[in-house]
């Protein structure tokens, strides 16, 4: 039998780290072939790790015996491989490769595992399925770019601990099984086999262990956790997903924003070598909705949002007018210079889009760059109508005008928000190199549920309101202002965070104003509302999706790509085969009846 062991074999370098400054000594690299090519008497093994590859040469007429060897490698074949280093002739010379101005001249070789056919190339170039990628995850991941995934994210948590170690934070860890509390998604439960019938909830996010440990004198916390959350998947949504979770005493949101704007500029320089200059913009979340539709705007491009509602009100087009009449909002953007991109057959497809977002349809007018204007609605108004809605909108030649009217403002503002986004992906301006952070303010304290009906905490129950609006939960509580910050990176959040309650009698007012009942409240959050009993400083914190923040750095549309074994879209594990069923001992010992399962095809 071959020996396959690694003793007296063990790599000297990294397979992608070799340069001509190593040329001249003896190496021995470690890792899987990634190509064969044979160049008649001359055969070249190109070697490759998670630094990159180098190529190694065996020369047939030099040593037959090592020759015959590597000609019995294949992809994928596990190698070590000993050598001296030497400059490649310059017409041999790979630019396209870091390593491709040296070459190994191979002086040993070792094959340490054979392997078979695999079900697909490990090739950045080639397509796979996400099926069988997911499938075969543990090959996906030998791919270059996957690896570099990996090493960024790593990059970013060891840059996310080293610096708010320096800003004074202790990193703590916070229980994975903990209680089933209501804070927006579905929790997954794990049944308790000691305690019959009951079970845990594995955590959506720490936020309650957090604020206890603010309670508890901690000052400064930091945590790199994992979250559960059981809704359904998107491409930047997983079911388990893991936060940098953080929370300060004794603090106001200026400086929860400023120690994290510091953590931000620094992750942007250390990975990516990208300057971010501070203090990032701010904006309130009216503003934002107003302007750019969305709680997340997206700034790398304009078409801003306009309220034309004033100038519809009086028109007698009568689908602008009766909007407005019956309290309603008339609203455009403005896609400057691309008129030309716009045929009607377009258009009527957007009119289908902004339907999607509830909008009843969409308005529009063209002003050709010979000076012309087509119109839906423009035969309706009167000349001074039209040259105000233009003035507004700072219309001109080569300009195409969307507009949305609705009763409700913020389905139209949410309408055209997304059509701005769109818009801008089919022209392509949202360039991924162009980054554009910004804080979103000031969101609303509550959100009307329909399926509760009734209103529920926007963040979360225990976000404090700003101090002025106080007054109003109980006069007008959909009026009330909440001390909550997003961050945002070009239209997706980044993270979110609030200064929390501190004051026990305002945390009840709070309870009381979501609907609970005194009963209800020291059920669900008992343990809370007593220890605030026992005086607790006044607090803030934020958390960030790492996998999301690392989506973006590396320029990618899927969180799946930075996660090392995701789920699919049904929240199942395509490698590992799960969820599965299990055996009845199991059932019994933790006290389930299973009534119901998955029919699965014979």
């Amino acid at each position: 039998m071959n020996n396959t062991s690694i003793a007296g074999m063990k790599r000297t370098h990294m397979c992608g780290e070799l340069r001509l400054k190593h040329a001249g000594q003896e190496v021995t690299v470690n890792g899987w072939v990634d190509r064969v090519r044979d160049n008649g008497g001359v055969l070249f093994l190109l070697v490759r790790d998670r630094a990159g590859i180098v190529q190694c040469t065996f020369d047939k007429s030099v040593n037959k015996d090592l020759f015959d060897i590597a000609f019995t490698c294949r992809t994928e074949f596990v190698v070590a491989i000993r050598g001296k280093l030497v400059a490649r002739d310059a017409a041999a010379v790979n630019k396209k490769m870091p390593t491709g101005e040296v070459e190994i001249i191979a002086e040993d070789i070792r094959i340490l595992t054979r392997a078979e056919t695999t079900p697909f190339e490990i090739d950045d170039s080639k397509e796979v399925g996400d099926p069988v990628r997911l499938k075969y995850r543990y090959l996906d991941l030998r791919r270059p770019s996957m690896q570099r995934n990996m090493m960024l994210r790593h990059r970013v948590t060891q840059v996310a601990r080293n610096y708010f170690d320096e800003q004074g934070f202790i990193e703590i860890e916070t229980p994975m099984l903990t209680k089933s509390t209501p804070e927006g998604a579905r929790d997954y439960l794990v049944p308790s086999r000691v305690h019959p019938g009951k079970f845990y909830a594995l955590p959506q996010s720490p936020q309650q262990y957090k604020q206890l440990l603010m309670l508890a004198g901690m000052d400064r916390y930091i945590q790199i956790t994992r979250c559960f959350r059981d809704e359904d998947l998107r491409a930047d949504r997983q079911p388990e997903f893991t936060q940098i979770d953080l929370e300060m005493s004794f603090v106001e949101q200026d400086d929860v924003i400023a120690v994290n704007e510091g953590f931000l500029q620094r992750v942007f320089k250390e990975v990516l070598d990208v300057d971010i200059q501070l203090p990032l913009p701010r904006m309130t979340w009216q503003d934002a909705m107003d302007k750019y539709g969305s709680d997340k705007p997206d700034t790398r491009f304009g078409f801003e949002i306009k309220d034309i509602s004033d100038i519809a009100a009086n028109c007698s087009f009568k689908v602008f007018h009766d909007t407005v009449a019956n309290g309603g909002t008339v609203r455009l953007i403005n896609v400057n210079g691309y008129a030309d991109k716009f045929p009607r057959k377009e258009i009527d497809k957007l009119g289908e889009f902004v339907k999607t977002y509830r909008a009843k349809g969409l308005a529009w007018m063209k002003l050709a760059a010979d000076g012309s204007m087509t119109s839906s609605f423009a035969k309706f108004l009167s000349e001074e109508e039209i040259a105000a809605i233009k003035e507004r909108a700072g219309a001109k030649e080569n300009d195409v005008l969307f507009v949305v009217a609705d009763a409700d403002w913020e389905t139209a503002a949410v309408a055209l928000g997304a059509l701005r986004c769109e818009l801008a992906k089919r022209l392509g301006l949202a360039n991924k190199d162009d980054f554009k952070l910004l804080w979103v303010t000031e969101f609303p304290q509550f959100e009307y549920s329909e399926e509760e009906d009734r209103l529920v905490a926007k963040h979360h129950p225990f976000t404090a309101p700003m101090d002025e609006d106080i007054p109003l939960l109980e006069t007008n509580p959909k009026a009330v202002r909440a001390k909550a910050y997003d961050i945002i990176l070009n239209g997706c959040e980044l993270g979110g965070g609030s200064i929390r309650i501190h004051d026990p009698e305002l945390q009840t007012k709070m309870f009381e104003a979501l609907g609970f009942t005194d009963e209800k409240a020291n059920e669900q959050f008992g343990h809370l509302i007593t220890a605030f009993k026992y005086g607790a400083p006044p607090h803030g914190g934020l958390a960030y999706g790492l996998d999301r923040l690392c989506m973006l750095l590396a320029g990618l549309d899927s969180i799946r790509d930075m996660i090392a074994f995701p789920k699919v879209q049904n929240a199942s594990d395509l490698m590992m085969q799960c969820p599965d069923v299990v055996d009845d001992k199991q059932l019994d010992e933790l006290s389930i009846a299973v009534t119901r399962t998955e029919e699965t095809e014979e």
